[in-house]
C-alpha cells in the first residue's frame, strides 16, 4: 500500500526560506494596531445605525443621513486598515478629522438637536478621534526614519 501521508521535512531546508521570512516580516510589520481595526469598524457600524438606535431618524433627518454616510466612511476606513495596512495607516489622520467633525456636526447639520443626539455624536466623535490618534501614533512609530 502506498504511503498517502508522507511526513514533511524541515522548512529550514526550503530553498526560498529567507525570501519567505522577509516577506512574512514585511507583511506583519505594519500590523501593530491590528487591535484597533475591529473597534474602528464597530464604531462605524454604530455611527451608521445610531439614528435608529437613539431614535432621532424622524426628528433629525439631515443628521440621520449624515451619520449614516459618516458611519459607512469610518467602516470603509477600518476595512482599508485591515486589507492594506501599509497604505491605509497614512489615512489615520482622516479618522481624526471625522471624529472632530462628528463632535460639531449636531450643531452644523442638525436643527436644534436635543441632548441625546448631541451626547451620541460627541461620544462617537471622541472615540473616532482617540482611535484615529492611536492608529496615527502607531503608524508614525513603525515608519522607518532615514
Amino acid at each position: 500500500m502506498a504511503n498517502v501521508s508522507p511526513t514533511r521535512g524541515d522548512m529550514s531546508t526550503h530553498p526560498d526560506v529567507s525570501e519567505m521570512r522577509t516577506r512574512y516580516d514585511r507583511m506583519l510589520g505594519g500590523r501593530d494596531v491590528a487591535l484597533v481595526d475591529g473597534p474602528v469598524f464597530l464604531l462605524g457600524l454604530y455611527c451608521a445605525a445610531s439614528p435608529w438606535i437613539v431614535h432621532y431618524s424622524a426628528g433629525q433627518p439631515a443628521l440621520a443621513t449624515h451619520n449614516l454616510i459618516i458611519g459607512v466612511a469610518i467602516g470603509l476606513l477600518a476595512l482599508g486598515f485591515t486589507a492594506a495596512p501599509a497604505r491605509m495607516y497614512g489615512l489615520s489622520w482622516a479618522m481624526c478629522a471625522l471624529g472632530v467633525w462628528m463632535i460639531i456636526a449636531p450643531w452644523v447639520v442638525g436643527s436644534s438637536p436635543d441632548a441625546g443626539v448631541v451626547v451620541n455624536n460627541i461620544v462617537i466623535g471622541a472615540l473616532a478621534l482617540i482611535l484615529g490618534l492611536m492608529c496615527a501614533g502607531t503608524a508614525a512609530k513603525s515608519v522607518p526614519r532615514s
